[in-house]
């Protein structure tokens, strides 16, 4: 069972997830801890074996251990663990400038915002973006934009601020660096209200080295894209799946009716062909539409279960119901 760990004065929680990030974790947690001092930092070491955990540690943050290998594991830990009214993440290599925390917060204190996104602009491009980067970036980019018909221009950024709102109802199923690619897709889907603003994104500091393998988890995120389009669109998805085949059915009877002979085997050939594909279409797209329906039943009762959250948790911050143990910034009393 999970501790829970409260930020008792500002609700302003600072997250950062960390695998041996010695040579930058100390400059990020004094960085953030003097940009906004009324914050609580937790970096939440993902078994570092440089000493991560006690460098963060000495440098004023509150460390949470997360045996689970991955950043996905690592982003569940955090909004299991800590409860705050709001909940910025950032990358621990020192590549997000801290002085911009608050522009990023103030679209979500103003209720203009459920979350907003440090959208990043290379201090240098050559450095920052390695060529391959850019492309597959532009590559996730669009496919989101085009499934959910939004205008979003940086989707993997790992400077984000969130609601408690956000933080309370977003599930996290990805286990590596496909994590902010699934959040931003639960963003649109669940349609809040997602601002962007520009920080500089600087190159990783000498002693640094990137955990990220290009290919590997480039294949992950798009397979990520693929499984969350599937789930969340499944009308969109097995109706183009349905369209595509009923296509090639038609192609099939086609050829059979005007290219081949009538005594040839192969037109009962290509009309057995053709049927299939007349059936496999129709239940794609019948799995679309059922899909379709439950999914939509799932949003009323997560819409219902979210409005009598929040009233409970009205009553209670009201009644000044809260434990000793969750006053302690260690969950302990």
């Amino acid at each position: 069972m999970s501790t829970l760990v409260e930020e008792p004065a500002s609700r302003v929680a600072i997250l950062v997830p960390c695998y041996n990030e010695a040579a930058t974790v100390a400059k990020v947690v004094g960085d953030f801890r003097q940009a906004i001092p009324e914050a609580t930092v937790y970096v939440f070491d993902n078994n570092s074996t440089d000493g991560t955990g006690d460098i963060a540690r000495q440098a004023g943050a509150v460390v949470v251990h997360e045996k689970k290998r991955g950043k996905g594991h690592v982003v569940t830990a955090m909004l299991e663990k800590v409860d705050a009214d709001y909940y910025v993440m950032v990358d621990g290599d020192d590549t997000y400038p801290a002085d911009r925390v608050r522009d990023l917060l103030a679209p979500l204190t103003a209720g203009e915002a459920d979350v907003v996104v440090g959208q990043r602009e290379a201090v240098d491009r050559s450095e920052a973006y390695p060529r391959f980067h850019v492309f597959g970036n532009w590559l996730v980019r669009t496919l989101i934009n085009v499934i959910f018909g939004a205008k979003l221009k940086d989707i993997m950024s790992g400077y984000r601020a969130f609601t408690r709102e956000v933080a309370m109802n977003l599930p996290v199923i990805a286990i590596g660096f496909d994590i902010e690619t699934e959040m931003t897709l639960h963003y649109l889907y669940r349609r809040w209200v997602i601002r962007e603003i520009p920080v500089a994104y600087r190159d990783r500091p000498a002693g640094s080295v990137s955990k990220l393998n290009t290919i590997h988890d480039g294949l992950r995120v798009l397979f990520r894209i693929l499984s969350v389009f599937r789930s969340y669109k499944p009308l969109t998805f097995f109706g183009v799946i349905g369209i595509k085949l009923f296509l090639i059915c038609l192609a099939l009877a086609a050829v059979a009716k005007f290219w081949v002979s009538p005594g040839s085997s192969y037109r009962m050939a290509l009309m057995v062909l053709s049927g299939t594909s007349l059936a496999m279409s129709l239940g794609a797209c019948s799995i679309g539409v059922i899909v379709q329906l439950i999914n939509f039943r799932f949003l009323e009762l997560e819409s219902v279960q979210r409005r009598r959250r929040s009233r409970r948790d009205d009553r209670t911050e009201r009644d000044g119901a809260t434990s000793p143990a969750a006053r302690s910034p260690t969950g302990r009393g």
